[in-house]
């Protein structure tokens, strides 16, 4: 498979850039990979790069986006941070990644399990960790269920991964409301912003749409 370039970047839409990523995690599901030669993609995009996605994940290392997705170099923008949130620095490397250097879609994706998430469940404090998982509270408190706080705890992953999934959405709230940039973009229908979840235990991802 060869690499984007300014032209297959151009005819690529929003939403052939989330079927591209859809294809790419069947194949991962089913131990497939795309026919490429990384090395020939090193030196084909030594000049230039030209991503479809912007992709938005947690640094767990078993959720590597070019992995589950089967990407290669050159495909895509990966931003990291542990439980997948937004700031100001991830919100300028979004509007980068969109507004300048052509990608169609952003994909915020959470994951089950998520130690992040289970941290802010479980108000661990520790240096700057505890100012970063303050961030994923308001996810923690949106869910009212269950009400026993003997139950709101990372032991209750049933409980985590419905955190993770609504820090996901508040995510993507907070990318529209606080980048105008971007909330343009997705109104005029040049770029698509959603949401997923990555199963651990499956490798499967599961879009919000």
């Amino acid at each position: 498979m060869k690499v984007h370039t300014k032209e297959t970047q151009a005819t690529m839409t929003p939403n052939k850039s989330l079927t591209y990523l859809k294809e790419g995690n069947v194949r991962f599901q089913n131990n497939l990979k795309a026919n490429r030669n990384l090395l020939e993609q090193v030196n084909d995009t030594s000049d230039g790069q030209f991503p479809f996605a912007t992709i938005l994940s947690c640094i767990d290392s078993r959720v590597s986006a070019e992995l589950v997705f089967d990407q290669g170099l050159g495909d895509v923008f990966s931003v990291r941070i542990a439980g997948n949130f937004v700031n100001e620095d991830i919100l300028g490397s979004m509007e980068f990644g969109c507004k300048l250097a052509g990608t169609k879609l952003i994909v915020v994706l959470g994951h089950t399990s998520c130690g992040a998430i289970k941290g802010a469940c479980d108000n661990a404090e520790l240096g700057n960790l505890t100012k970063m998982l303050a961030k994923i509270k308001p996810a923690v408190e949106a869910i009212k269920e269950p009400a026993d706080m003997s139950l709101r705890n990372s032991k209750n992953l049933d409980f985590v991964d419905s955190v993770a999934a609504k820090n996901v959405q508040l995510t993507i709230d907070r990318i529209v409301k606080e980048s105008d940039v971007l909330a343009e973009m997705k109104n005029n229908g040049e770029i698509k912003i959603v949401g997923a979840m990555y199963d651990i235990n499956t490798g499967a991802v599961d879009f919000f749409e």
